[in-house]
């Protein structure tokens, strides 16, 4: 198994989490979180001055999924969040050795 961790624009997320639906993942965890890339934050106007804002708000989504499925979730994820612009995010492609089911204690590897 993998968890996909995703770092996206907020105002993608819907498109995002309709895409993964779709295509039968449903469960995912949300994080809101603030943070930077090669952008460096933005700079905007604020009572007549300029304001630098360097943590934007952004989105953290994380699905586990099988191995076989990766691939096409990066896919999913990639096409439904990008806009083009710096600041699309990052998918990030982690190792997960066993996941247990709280509620029956149930074990999956």
């Amino acid at each position: 198994m993998k968890l996909v961790k995703t770092i996206l624009k907020p105002e993608r997320f819907e498109f995002v989490k309709k895409a993964l639906e779709d295509k039968g993942f449903i469960s995912m965890t949300i994080t809101e979180v603030r943070g930077r890339g090669e952008q460096k934050g933005i700079s905007l106007e604020y009572r007549g001055g300029l304001m630098t804002v360097d943590m934007l708000p952004k989105i953290q989504l994380e699905i586990v999924v099988k191995e076989k499925d990766v691939d096409t979730v990066i896919t999913t994820i990639s096409e439904s969040a990008r806009t083009g612009k710096i600041g699309d995010g990052k998918i990030f492609v982690i190792p997960v050795e066993r996941a247990i089911r709280v509620r029956t204690g149930e074990t999956e590897v």
